[in-house]
């Protein structure tokens, strides 16, 4: 299947079951099927899940796990050792760090990020290598710098609980 615009131009490509745009560059990714990748998309050594929907310009790093039914917006870069589960939101712009010091070119000192399923991160948002826990919620622009408990919600730089998430 291949999914066109109004010119008959093809949008999306279909492959193995999973959909990607003509622009997106797709390197040793797995992909699962009914997942959506879109325009100039750079992803390389990860894996995304089912259902999914990678919007444009994302770069998604080596060693990134992404689980089923989540969406990653557009501008958005995931650095290696990133790891989201199931049903997790991504708005636009959202930047992942691994290197606490950089610019650190030994990867063994480089740190993971785990974003529990359900989490909800807003627009600009800085995440640092740290655990983002089931159901919470980042505001956007935060810089989150600490873990985050689950059911949270936090906002502000450095990112502070303001609430529970009621769900």
């Amino acid at each position: 299947m291949v999914f066109t615009n109004e010119n008959g131009n093809a949008t999306l490509i279909e492959k193995d079951g999973f959909y990607y745009a003509p622009t997106a560059v797709l390197r040793n990714a797995k992909i699962g099927k009914g997942t959506k990748v879109w325009h100039h998309v750079n992803m390389y050594g990860c894996e995304v899940g089912e259902n999914c929907m990678i919007g444009t310009n994302v770069e998604i790093q080596n060693d990134v796990k992404i689980g089923n039914n989540s969406r990653i917006q557009s501008h958005s870069f995931l650095c290696s050792l990133v790891t989201i589960e199931d049903n997790v939101f991504v708005a636009h712009g959202v930047m992942f760090i691994n290197d606490i010091n950089p610019p650190t070119l030994d990867q063994t000192k480089w740190k993971a990020t785990l974003v529990k399923k359900g989490a909800v991160i807003g627009s600009n948002a800085t995440i640092l290598p740290v655990t983002i826990g089931e159901n919470a919620l980042v505001g956007a622009g935060s810089v989150v710098t600490k873990d985050v408990p689950a059911n949270a919600i936090v906002v502000g730089n450095p990112a502070k609980v303001i609430g529970k998430r009621k769900l």
